[in-house]
């Protein structure tokens, strides 16, 4: 009983950091879920992938109402993700788990980087004049693939790819990278549904949870300084990522 309510707690976490940033909700879920709620790691990511993408529907309806979504591109963006992250989230099933743990520790440790550093916040004008749909595809398929094999690299990619490719303002790109995050996380589930089985009681729960989280964190948009939560977050996501090394490594030498 006191896991689960660990559980649910942490969860607001999730929806504070999706509703605030348009991304990070599966860097938290993952972890929680394996180690915390003692999930076999394909079993955390499949779910992961239900949570993050029904907690980022609630969210981006937030985000609508303030006018950040922008439903073209986030649609055209959202579609090539999709087949990417069924690609991934079938290719996933059939990988040792310590792998993909592994995997997820990268792509922490990159998208820790990758805030920490920070980014331009809009493009310049002659690239909103030709938006560059071919690599907004071939990005989308990417990125998807990247989420539905390890249950990461959703929204701390898509902001960056719609900011710079597709030439959205922050806040826009936060938005639309809901939408985005929304399709792919459950196509990715699509594909881990084939092979791995879901707790469902416990995943509503957190969901539930995550999402009031979600709710809050987009009100908050206006009030919290990005940069400074940005580099913060960036900072424990960073830990986070050599925690999951150091907890798999000698899992993978002792195999």
């Amino acid at each position: 009983m006191t896991t689960t309510i660990l559980v649910l707690v942490l969860a607001v976490a999730v929806g504070l950091s999706l509703g605030l940033l348009g991304g990070g909700g599966s860097i938290l879920t993952v972890p929680l879920l394996t180690y915390v709620a003692g999930m076999e790691p394909k079993q955390a990511i499949a779910s992961s992938l239900f949570v993050v993408g029904a907690t980022s529907i609630m969210s981006t309806f937030t985000h609508a109402r303030a006018g950040n979504v922008q439903w073209r591109t986030g649609l055209i963006f959202g579609v090539a993700s999709m087949a990417g992250a069924f690609i991934g989230g079938l290719a996933g099933g059939y990988i040792p788990g310590v792998i993909l743990m592994l995997l997820f520790a990268v792509m922490m440790i990159a998208t820790a980087v990758a805030m920490l550093r920070g980014r331009r916040n809009k493009a310049s004008a002659e690239e909103k004049e030709q938006l560059p749909m071919g690599k907004i595809i071939i990005e989308g398929l990417v990125v998807g693939m990247v989420t539905g094999l390890v249950g990461a690299g959703g929204g701390f990619l898509v902001v960056p790819a719609l900011a710079l490719l597709g030439g959205l303002p922050m806040p826009v790109a936060v938005g639309t990278s809901l939408l985005v995050i929304s399709m792919k996380s459950f196509a990715g589930l699509a594909g881990y549904l084939t092979t791995v089985s879901i707790p469902w009681p416990l995943v509503l729960g957190v969901t539930g949870t995550a999402i009031l989280g979600a709710l809050l964190g987009a009100r908050l948009t206006r009030v919290v300084p990005e940069k400074a939560l940005r580099k913060g977050f960036g900072v424990f996501v960073l830990v986070m990522g050599i925690f999951v090394l150091s907890q798999e490594i000698p899992t993978l030498l002792g195999g």
